[in-house]
């Protein structure tokens, strides 16, 4: 049974940590530095047997005293890519061993999605996401696609409110069921990875980027939905004209399908 959270001393008072807020954990002498996914950096007191006594299967150690998540990795070259940009150095012959604990780790998650119960039809997705017909900017949810390696390859669009569709520049109609690479031949490998990681780790992520599909410099926040799925909001980042305006229209929709799931 895998750990939850990890027990560390920190300031000199005991505090519990969520295994799944971890990116990684550098040793020091007797001492640890355990790094968040939100930037925070715990110094505490532990030896590299007790952390690796708590710290459960889904980290492995990269180089002698430096522990990362599975589910941080984005990229193995010469140097292990984070989910946060960061890069750090590990020992070139567990190269091997740490993509396949890489493959392993998605393998796992593929196979508890696809147990899980979805929605069958264009019209039940509908049915679900009602409440985002009507949104001023554009909203979809896409299923992911996986190859015989678990890597994803592509994306379904299963939900879109016409704000996309006017986003996008393709019918509503056209859109929902199809997968992104049959509607545009130019794929670019940087939202897969994006929506990859929103899909199989549970986080929201945010990216600005040019997408040449619709010639639109776009801002783009998505967040696991169904199992196997991401939801997305899509905003023209050339015509956004406030920071908060934007943030008080994510938090509706987020608000909004809690308010769903809930019926």
């Amino acid at each position: 049974m895998q750990q939850e959270f990890i027990t560390v001393t920190f300031n000199r008072t005991k505090i519990a940590i969520r295994c799944a807020d971890i990116l990684y954990v550098i040793m020091s002498d007797d001492h640890c530095r355990i790094h968040m996914f939100d930037g925070n950096v715990y110094r505490c007191r532990m030896t590299l047997k007790e952390l690796k006594k708590q710290l459960n299967e889904e980290f492995i150690e990269v180089k002698r005293g430096c522990m990362v998540a599975v589910s941080a990795i984005s990229d193995i070259g010469d140097r292990i890519l984070l989910s946060n940009g960061e890069k750090i150095c590990y020992t070139k012959r567990k190269k091997r061993v740490l993509r396949e604990e890489l493959q392993k780790n998605q393998e796992l998650i593929i196979a508890k999605i696809s147990k899980k119960k979805l929605p069958l039809t264009a019209e039940e997705y509908r049915k679900y996401y009602k409440i985002c017909d009507a949104l001023p900017f554009a909203f979809t949810d896409i299923e992911m696609v996986f190859n015989e390696e678990k890597k994803a390859v592509d994306w379904i669009f299963r939900y879109g409110n016409e704000a996309l569709a006017a986003l996008e520049k393709q019918p509503l109609d056209k859109m929902i069921g199809s997968s992104f690479s049959s509607l545009f031949s130019n794929m670019d490998a940087k939202w897969l990875h994006v929506y990859e990681r929103a899909t199989l780790y549970g986080e929201t992520l945010e990216i600005m980027d040019y997408s040449p599909e619709i010639d639109t410099n776009l801002k783009i926040i998505c967040f696991p939905t169904f199992p196997g799925h991401c939801g997305c909001i899509l905003f023209n980042a050339d015509k956004m004209k406030s920071i908060s305006e934007e943030n008080y229209l994510v938090r509706l929709v987020e608000v909004s399908m809690k308010s769903n799931s809930s019926k």
